[in-house]
């Protein structure tokens, strides 16, 4: 007597959709290759937040010159035509060009340290924050520029403006510091 195959009833354990298995639905996604010592470089850009902008890869030298004479800021005395040197920017502002970024500062509660709305921050992820140093930080998802107050054991992110109150951190906050501000650039025009 032959037996035929017992029909099944069960659904196929390989294959087919799954509920939350995938990528979520949203924006298209596309698989590039790279050599693996550029990983860092990449995660690194990934991160940077919405509006930075990065140093050139390769600048090309600017040398301006840098006079011999200082320029008083109270009464004008003449200027003298000694070149004392040739200044390339990148070189002055510069110090670590891959862990270096530019951004935007808005708002006016670093208006005390000569950073006001349009200011263009130039922003350095390789040094270590130490107390004082003015910072780009993420506070509760936010990112922010302020002052970074080390004092007996307790960190405090400081405006340099008193209408802004110090922000102080509960147990549990978490504070990142995305890099530190080494210098400002401020069109006047």
């Amino acid at each position: 007597m032959a037996t035929s195959p017992k029909p099944t009833t069960s659904k196929p354990t390989r294959g087919g959709p799954r509920p939350g298995a995938g990528r979520p639905k949203g924006e298209p996604s596309k698989v590039i290759r790279l050599p693996v010592r550029l990983l860092p470089a990449v995660q690194a850009l990934v991160e940077l937040p919405a509006g930075a902008m990065l140093p050139s890869p390769v600048p090309s030298p600017l040398r301006l010159p840098l006079f011999g004479h200082k320029v008083r800021a109270g009464f004008p005395s003449p200027a003298d035509d000694y070149v004392e040197a040739w200044l390339d920017l990148n070189e002055h502002l510069i110090e670590h060009k891959e862990a270096t970024f530019f951004v935007q500062a808005t708002g006016d509660s670093m208006i005390g340290a000569g950073i006001q709305e349009g200011t263009l921050l130039v922003v350095d992820r390789a040094l270590e924050p130490r107390h004082n140093d003015i910072v780009i930080a993420v506070v509760d998802g936010e990112l922010t520029v302020k002052r970074l107050e080390k004092r007996r054991g307790k960190v405090r992110l400081i405006a340099e403006n008193p209408a802004f109150a110090p922000i102080e951190f509960k147990e549990g906050q978490e504070l990142v510091v995305w890099g530190v501000v080494t210098s400002i650039i401020q069109k006047l025009k």
